[in-house]
């Protein structure tokens, strides 16, 4: 009788079955983020005003994006790679070029290098080390989450400014929402809750695929209600920035997804107005007095327009090169008209009164122009041009093609539109100045990184 061979069963494992755990290399070669990070949270820290005379204060964010931008190097020399692609190179260098020109030319060179290191700190060095430093998109994520997560501390501290009264003095009353930035910064508080509200949109409007349920909600809850804080800064340039930034994200995005955000945006505004009554007449007022210029003006648009006003004659006086990098506020006399006042004033949020000198047009394209004439005015806004329309075309293609970081592009691409609208009515200066050059580097990266860093998610 043959024999049967039959093939043993397989002994059963008694070990559990491997849970999937994140690797400590992965988050290991995370860590060159943390400056980045660092940079983005540290303008919340109170420090003081700006430095006198118009000078830059150093801050901890300025320290922190130094450490960045020498973190970055270090990796280019450890790594021997390429550091940027020639079109990179040259869309983020050329600021550079009308930065040497005008402090070459200034009538005092050596006054002007203060000026010369702060703008290639801004808008040529921290953008490089925002663009290099992301290897992907989970960094980037990162990066905008450190914008939501600072954008709701200050827009808590700025509602609890209202309704305590304990914020900067607006109408006689201390009521203005400043964050943690002071009145002698009042845009600070203003700018980081847009960026915040900006990115938080961005990813309620595009979730990652991979992202927990949970996220998407409150996203949204966040961004509803970072309107709040934003209402309450009084900044009327920040709301027509954020409205402009949010329109465009809402017309990449598609127009089912547009309809729905716009009426859930309409209704959040009917309450927090009309229901709670939130500063809605001094809203309103505020919102008004950006037309009255004619008829009893808003003191401070009247001192904006005359600086624009003198902004533009220094550039006519001057119009290849400018006055020179930091020569506004000395030029600023002899071309501004009579009914310019000496300062803006200044209280509240525990400060006492006090008379802040006007060194700046607060139009970033007009002080450009008058500082350092066409050639400076045309390096810079075509690099930022450059950025914005390789920004929303990349993001187009990403309609199509359906990668995972659609929510990366509609981030980068509003706060990009957001960052140009508002350069309209303002201009560098102040702890937040630094936040500027990481935003670039936000968009520059999306716009102009390659494919594979792109779409990796």
């Amino acid at each position: 009788m043959a024999a049967v061979l039959t093939r043993p069963a397989p002994t059963p494992s008694a070990a559990p079955p491997a849970v999937s755990r994140p690797s400590w290399g992965g988050w290991r070669s995370r860590w060159p983020l943390l400056p980045l990070v660092a940079t983005v949270l540290l303008p919340a820290l109170p420090y003081g005003a700006s430095g006198e005379g118009g000078g830059p204060a150093v801050g901890p964010a300025d320290l922190a994006s130094g450490l960045a931008v020498l973190v970055c190097v270090g990796r280019l020399l450890y790594l021997r790679r390429r550091p940027l692609s020639a079109t990179a190179a040259l869309v983020l260098g050329l600021p550079a070029v009308g930065f040497a020109v005008a402090t070459v030319t200034a009538a005092d060179p050596a006054a002007a290098l203060p000026g010369l290191v702060r703008y290639l700190q801004v808008f040529v060095l921290v953008p490089i080390a925002v663009f290099l430093l992301l290897k992907d998109a989970y960094g980037f994520r990162i990066v905008a989450g450190s914008l939501v997560l600072l954008a709701v501390v200050q827009g808590v501290t700025g509602v609890h400014q209202y309704v305590t009264g304990t914020g900067a003095s607006y109408m006689g009353e201390d009521i203005r929402a400043v964050g943690t930035f002071g009145p002698s910064d009042i845009m600070g508080m203003a700018t980081v809750v847009a960026y915040g509200l900006l990115a938080a949109a961005a990813c309620a409007l595009r979730t990652p695929g991979s992202a927990p349920a949970w996220l998407r909600p409150c996203a949204a809850v966040l961004a509803v209600a970072l309107i709040v804080p934003l209402t309450l800064s009084f900044s009327r340039g920040v709301w027509i920035a954020t409205a402009a930034a949010v329109l465009v994200a809402l017309a990449l995005a598609g127009r089912r997804q547009a309809l729905t955000s716009l009426a859930v945006l309409g209704a959040a505004g009917v309450v927090v107005v009309g229901g709670f009554g939130i500063g809605s007449e001094m809203i309103a007022d505020r919102a008004a007095s950006v037309t009255r210029v004619t008829s009893t003006p808003d003191r401070s648009v009247s001192d904006r327009y005359a600086m624009w006003s003198a902004a533009g004659a220094m550039w006519r006086e001057r119009p290849a090169a400018g006055v020179g990098l930091k020569g506004f506020p000395d030029h600023r006399d002899g071309h501004a008209s009579i009914g310019l006042s000496s300062g803006s004033d200044t209280a509240g949020a525990g400060q006492e009164f006090r008379r802040q000198a006007l060194l700046s047009p607060h139009n970033m394209y007009l002080l450009v122009l008058s500082e350092q004439g066409l050639v400076g005015l045309t390096a810079l806004v075509g690099s930022w041009a450059a950025i914005l329309v390789g920004a929303i075309r990349r993001l187009r293609l990403a309609r199509s093609r359906g990668p995972a970081a659609m929510d990366c592009g509609l981030t980068a691409v509003a706060l990009m539109t957001w960052q140009s609208v508002n350069f309209l009515y303002a201009d560098i200066g102040g702890p937040t100045t630094v936040l500027s050059g990481v935003i670039l580097g936000l968009a520059a990266w999306w716009a102009l990184a390659e494919p594979d860093r792109v779409s990796a998610a």
